[in-house]
């Protein structure tokens, strides 16, 4: 069994790397044994961590009688501690998943004790349980991966079906909500992209008393989907507005243990005082803007010194998320690593902190799990 510990950031970039691969190559792959290598199998063994190349863990071509039917196969069987963990039913690259095209996966589901049905096309991730009725696999799934379109908070729920951190009981814990609530959000957007006559109806009796006949019908479909653009841009707005505030900067000196004081050689500016440039409150304001994703954006501050600005978690100075180092001619982002150990990273201007949105936000994350 793999004991080693995944963390979030190698988990999050194996992802990643998948996911370009099925941007870069999906529309030149044409059949399903294409997709299995392309896709299918990198994902089996850089995300869910599984030994692709070793037959007693990922089992391809999986055989198990069911009932009358003798020999169908699922295409894999993922063991882990000499048992069935998850089965995999997989189709051809943008061929649509539905039940109708996995009876095999839905039959085998009940013959073992796999607790995980997955049904994929390489970009798209079904996971389904036995969430309605032990050991038949529910219609809908608990979790739903687009890896052309990641939906980040499922993301630590998906980590729980890795083999470093297979956990079926924290799984059936939160599958049930994981389902409906996922569900819920995809009808919504779908509603918000395209709204359905049912909805467009719904909306306008609030502010429609007359008779609801296609004419009406046919006025108020721009209308609502130009309200529902609106409240989204509203709602973003709402949130930039309190993630950008700049009232909780505080002035103050960094705790001595955590002070990086090296100066870049022959660049060191004179600092007889702590002084806050524009440009610091301004890359304050941006990191704020990332991190306001993850945790409530009134959690996030700015504490001044004069070797670095510390951007805190709870305006905590054993906290740190990110430091600015700008009191040089080369401006630098300083990033935390798992061992709380500071590497700073080089920046032409304050757009160049976008490109570590992604690990300020795990920084975050890391923060709010100690």
């Amino acid at each position: 069994m793999c004991t080693r510990k995944v963390n979030h950031m190698e988990f999050e970039e194996a992802i990643k790397a998948v996911a370009a691969k099925v941007a870069d190559l999906k529309d030149s792959i044409e059949t399903e044994e294409a997709t299995k290598t392309a896709f299918i199998m990198p994902f089996i063994g850089q995300v869910l961590g599984y030994d692709v190349f070793n037959p007693t863990e990922v089992v391809p071509e999986f055989t198990a009688d069911v009932g009358v039917k003798k020999g169908e196969k699922v295409d894999y069987a993922l063991v882990l501690d000499d048992q069935v963990q998850i089965l995999i039913e997989c189709k051809k690259i943008g061929v649509p998943l539905s039940l109708e095209n996995a009876s095999q996966l839905y039959r085998y589901f009940a013959t073992t004790r796999a607790r995980i049905g997955v049904l994929t096309n390489g970009q798209v991730w079904n996971f389904y349980m036995d969430i309605d009725e032990p050991n038949r696999m529910d219609s809908k799934p608990f979790l739903v991966l687009d890896l052309l379109d990641i939906d980040e908070t499922i993301l630590p729920e998906l980590k729980k079906l890795t083999k470093p951190a297979f956990d079926i009981e924290s799984i059936a814990n939160s599958a049930e909500e994981l389902k409906y609530v996922g569900a819920l959000k995809r009808a919504v957007s779908d509603e918000f992209k395209n709204p359905s006559d049912e909805f467009v109806k719904m909306l306008a009796a609030h502010v429609y008393d007359g008779a609801f006949r296609q004419n009406v019908m046919d006025k108020f479909r721009p209308l609502v989907e130009k309200a529902l653009k609106r409240f989204l841009s509203d709602q973003v707005n709402d949130r930039l507005k309190t993630a950008l505030g700049a009232d909780d900067i505080k002035m103050g000196t960094a705790d001595p243990e955590e002070t990086d004081t090296t100066p870049e050689e022959g660049n060191e500016e004179p600092d007889d005082g702590i002084v806050t440039t524009e440009e610091e409150i301004a890359a304050y304001r941006i990191i704020k803007a990332i991190a306001c994703r993850v945790v409530d954006p009134a959690r996030v501050t700015m504490r001044d010194a004069k070797s670095y600005c510390a951007i805190l978690l709870d305006d905590n100075n054993r906290k740190p998320i990110v430091r600015l180092f700008f009191n040089t001619k080369q401006k630098y982002i300083g990033l935390f690593d798992e061992n709380h150990k500071c590497e700073r990273k080089p920046i032409d201007d304050l757009n160049g902190i976008y490109q570590f949105a992604d690990e300020i936000a795990t920084d975050v994350e890391q923060l709010l799990a100690q």
